[in-house]
């Protein structure tokens, strides 16, 4: 994946459609979101546009329909962003992040049980 992809929120909405549902219409994609989002179908179909010149969707075109398929994997793109959002705002820094999640963040036991095994797994 190319690691200066970047895709906007509303973008996101339209790549989790793809992901799912793939190869997949415009008018599909404009189906699926109808009622969740207050989007024009052009709207849309824009959105579906600059992710194809973003090289994050490719297209093959059956008789007048193009059908949208992802040339990006989800979880790199979610890496991507996790790994942006940490360095935008953390500067880089996991362990910053995680205590200020934290310190907003009510844990129940089980919940802080899970993170220590997360993390005696990953120590091994």
């Amino acid at each position: 994946m190319n690691r200066d992809l970047n895709i906007s929120d509303s973008e996101w909405h339209i790549m989790k459609v793809i992901w799912n549902r793939s190869p997949i219409t415009a008018n599909q994609v404009i189906e699926e979101l109808e009622g969740t989002i207050g989007w024009k179908p052009k709207t849309i179909k824009t959105l579906i546009s600059r992710l194809v010149r973003k090289e994050a969707l490719g297209f093959t075109k059956e008789g007048r329909e193009y059908y949208y398929y992802s040339l990006v994997n989800e979880q790199q793109c979610v890496y991507n962003e996790n790994r942006i959002f940490l360095e935008r705002v953390y500067g880089g820094e996991f362990k910053e992040m995680i205590k200020a999640f934290l310190d907003h963040q009510r844990l129940s036991n089980t919940e802080i049980d899970e993170l220590k095994e997360i993390l005696d797994n990953k120590a091994r």
